[in-house]
């Protein structure tokens, strides 16, 4: 029987989908999954303190790993949709909202849903 609390449900299917998308990205080491557990650390602790967040933690894990990556290892991840002479990290939208999808802000255009880049990248 399953005794997971929502919360902990809504972190599970965060880091899984974040997960997919640096496996997608062929990034999936293990210095960068321990991004990913940091900031569900981080993020376990914000929604305690606000509840009704759970349904923005896979954005927020997201970001979360896109801002810990920009410092250690470069953008990520890659916009496809732009020519690789013009090389840049796609957006998470909504910054803040249920249903994050992977944007390319250049071009307007959503790309994939938080967890969905493999069916776009091919991997």
């Amino acid at each position: 029987m399953d005794h997971a609390t929502p919360l902990e449900q809504a972190l599970h299917a965060a880091r899984a989908l974040v997960l997919a998308d640096l496996i997608a990205g062929e990034v999936a080491d293990a210095d960068v999954v321990s991004l990913v557990e940091d900031s569900v650390v981080h993020r376990r602790w914000w929604a305690e303190q606000w509840p009704e967040g759970a349904d923005y933690l896979a954005g927020l894990v997201a970001q979360d790993v896109q801002d810990a990556l920009l410092e250690k290892h470069g953008r990520w991840p890659l916009c496809p949709v732009c020519s690789h002479s013009d090389l840049h990290a796609m957006d998470v939208d909504p910054e803040l909202g249920p249903d994050p999808h992977w944007v390319c802000g250049k071009q307007g255009v959503k790309v994939a849903a938080v967890g969905g880049l493999g069916s776009v990248l091919g991997h």
